[in-house]
């Protein structure tokens, strides 16, 4: 009963993977600006302590300069020798440097010239900062931030910055290991679903060669050919099932003629009500694909788009040649549609329209086309209650010879 719920709660976590993803986001934003909030409020609790720095190191310079008493060593080294860290200039009215500072830095070797330059163009940068404070009716005193300040008022973006880099990098090692762990779970389901087909397939094509050599051949002789050929049928389903996992053959092939194929063994396993049309002007249109796989991805988007139908409706294929490079194979149907929203969810594992379906034929067809022929397969258009089409793009046999020219032609 515990592992009951516990595979519920998974799979209701998947279907509801967006809004956790939102969640967390939502979480991570919460938390975000929360350290920029405390950090910010830290930075202005010091901003002031500085302030007030400042103001008693003026008066103390203040104190200092119209006084001569016991106090003055006190004063100089306690309050005015104390303030090692923030930058401060004096100044004249005029805002002029006087040519005393504490925590300026000049460059080593700097002639009495260059460090008044230095002074006026930090004079600049305090004045954007902050106000000066007024010494004396004559003198002013300009500020801006400690080094250790300034650290602090960005540490929160730099801390953010860290931890976002750590997570992306972190999510995409995680990803990439989940998908690498589905895979092998994917290629040894399907190498040991091939394997326990094996056994009965030869066994029914035994059986079948027997009824071919019985008397009831003669009677019975169309219903034997079409088990014939249902068997082997399961035979090429085997194989495509060995082939996944593996590196599959790529070869040449005549897009036209493997599409035929497909669709003339699905007509008769199909509603009559649903017509199937090819073009016919494409007949010479070859790409790289692996047979027994791409009629795999032919047959699953056509039963889709049967069941979108609801068993009555018609399918149109087109092959298009758009160049040397890619070959186009367009498949509509005069389904339900879907909404934009829907267009890159069909091909998730797990979704589907029907009640008993599986949802993984549209995912399989994805992993075929675009993991062993390289290629691409979306839905390039679709409008509810009129229908849909999807398109497989894929390599041209020419390719090769069309990339040699363009780096040719770049060179």
């Amino acid at each position: 009963m515990k592992n009951k719920f516990q595979d519920l709660a998974a799979i209701d976590l998947y279907s509801n993977r967006g809004s956790v993803k939102w969640l967390i986001f939502l979480f991570s934003l919460i938390i975000s600006i929360g350290s920029i909030y405390y950090t910010n409020t830290l930075v202005e609790e010091l901003k002031e302590r500085e302030r007030k720095q400042i103001d008693l190191y003026a008066s103390a310079l203040e104190y200092a300069a119209s006084n001569m008493d016991d106090n003055l060593n006190f004063i100089n080294q306690e309050i005015i020798m104390q303030n090692n860290n923030i930058p401060a200039i004096i100044a004249d009215i005029e805002g002029n440097p006087t040519g005393e500072s504490r925590n300026i830095k000049f460059k080593p070797n700097s002639t009495e010239e260059e460090k008044l330059e230095t002074l006026e163009r930090e004079i600049k940068l305090m004045q954007a900062e902050y106000d000066p404070i007024q010494m004396t009716e004559d003198l002013l005193i300009f500020y801006r931030n400690s080094e250790l300040l300034t650290r602090l008022k960005y540490y929160p973006y730099v801390q953010l910055s860290v931890i976002l880099v750590f997570g992306i990098l972190a999510y995409a090692v995680f990803n990439q290991s989940k998908i690498a762990e589905q895979n092998r779970v994917w290629a040894g389901l399907t190498k040991e679903t091939a394997h326990q087909l094996g056994t009965p397939i030869a066994s029914l094509m035994a059986w079948i060669d027997y009824l071919k050599n019985s008397p009831v051949w003669e009677e019975n002789q169309e219903v034997i050919s079409e088990m014939d050929k249902d068997v082997v049928k399961l035979r090429m389903v085997t194989e495509r099932f060995s082939s996944i996992g593996s590196k599959p053959s790529i070869q040449d092939e005549n897009v036209y003629q493997v599409i035929d194929e497909a669709i003339t063994y699905l007509r008769p396993r199909i509603s009559s009500k649903v017509d199937i049309q090819l073009n016919k002007y494409a007949e010479d249109i070859e790409a790289k694909i692996n047979r027994s796989l791409f009629e795999w991805v032919i047959e699953n988007i056509c039963k889709n788009a049967v069941d979108a139908m609801k068993g009555q409706g018609s399918i149109s294929i087109d092959i298009v040649k758009e160049s040397e490079r890619y070959v186009f194979v367009d498949i509509t149907d005069t389904g339900r549609g879907m909404e934009k929203k829907m267009y890159k969810k069909v091909f998730h594992p797990g979704f589907t329209t029907r009640q008993r379906g599986w949802g993984l034929g549209l995912t399989l067809a994805k992993r075929i086309i675009e993991g062993y022929h390289s290629g691409k397969i979306f839905v390039k258009s679709s409008e509810v209650g009129k229908g849909t089409t999807f398109r497989i793009v894929l390599n041209g046999v020419n390719e090769q010879a069309y990339e040699a020219r363009s780096e040719g032609f770049l060179g």
